[in-house]
């Protein structure tokens, strides 16, 4: 069997520095430290993370008063922020400086008296953080058929912006039916898109074309992830996510004589290592790795931990 590896896969600067965040409140606060959500979506991080005395909380009023408590890496609304503050929470932020970049591009096109399209998955946590930082109407949209129901007051007077883990290629229809029904429509620039989104991506298209089957490592609520694995699909190449290496069902693998191996942003590159050593298990592999796009992208702490 030859198993091929994205050379661009697993953590990006986002999620390698909110961990980072955590692990170094550890060290300078002491356990407990509060995490509200998940810090990235992966349970094998959150589970780790726990086993050093970290509390993660679906909500605010989890955490005793005075605690140090961090926002994840996806976001928070303004009303999170203000109840924190309103318990005398210590808290550290934790988003990822593109996704803060994305609530700093909504507020500026507000300060224009445009309304906001804000593209994106309901339900996911960085697209609640984001419709909860804007003030006046937003408008949420994940496939083109949603456009047609985007009712603004001035049609003249309209702005979009986008979940990070979407890439350009997901949001490209999306943003010319936008033009089509608003004329006037603006936007970031496409070099806004997060990176990562965009490396991985194009990764895990270029390895479908050379493969059997693709193996994508990543958590079933992972947006990113469960992308990774539908680019593949969309290729006609069968393709399967998985959260860890025991996940790994030999009919996957059988009688395919290449098989291509990636991960989400947020899975840490033990999981595919482990991955690796299942496969292993199965047949004699011969591994290589598809050549890809060197990320050298870091990100600062915030203050409290700089």
């Amino acid at each position: 069997m030859q198993v091929i590896l994205a050379e661009v896969r697993g953590f990006c600067a986002g999620v390698e520095r909110a961990i980072a965040i955590v692990e170094m409140a550890l060290i300078k606060f002491g356990a407990p430290i509060y995490v509200r959500h998940e810090i990235v979506h992966n349970r094998h991080v959150v589970e780790r993370l726990r086993a050093k005395g970290v509390v993660f909380v679906e909500e605010l009023s989890e955490v005793p008063p005075g605690s140090v408590t961090i926002f994840s890496a996806h976001g928070v609304s303004r009303t999170i922020e203000d109840e924190a503050i309103g318990r005398g929470l210590s808290v550290i932020d934790a988003t990822c400086p593109l996704v803060l970049r994305v609530h700093k591009d909504g507020i500026r096109y507000e300060s224009q008296g445009r309304e906001v399209v804000l593209i994106g998955h309901a339900g996911h946590p960085e697209v609640e953080g984001t419709m909860g930082r804007l003030h006046g109407p937003a408008h949420l949209v994940s496939k083109v058929g949603d456009v047609a129901r985007v009712s603004a007051t001035d049609p003249e007077k309209v702005a979009y912006i986008t979940q990070t883990t979407l890439s350009v290629d997901d949001t490209r229809e999306i943003i010319d039916a936008l033009h089509d029904r608003f004329p006037g429509v603006v936007g970031p620039d496409t070099s806004e898109i997060c990176y990562a989104t965009q490396n991985r991506q194009r990764a895990v298209a270029e390895l479908a074309g050379l493969v059997d089957v693709v193996l994508v490592v990543g958590a079933r609520n992972s947006s990113n992830s469960n992308r990774l694995r539908e680019i593949a699909e969309a290729q006609g190449i069968p393709a399967h996510l998985l959260e860890d290496p025991a996940d790994l069902d030999p009919a996957w693998i059988a009688g395919k004589a290449r098989v291509g191996v990636t991960a989400g942003a947020s899975a840490p590159d033990d999981l595919v290592q482990g991955l690796i050593e299942a496969l292993r298990s199965f047949a004699k592999v011969e591994f290589s790795t598809l050549p890809g796009v060197k990320e050298d992208v870091r990100f600062k702490l915030p203050p409290q931990l700089a």
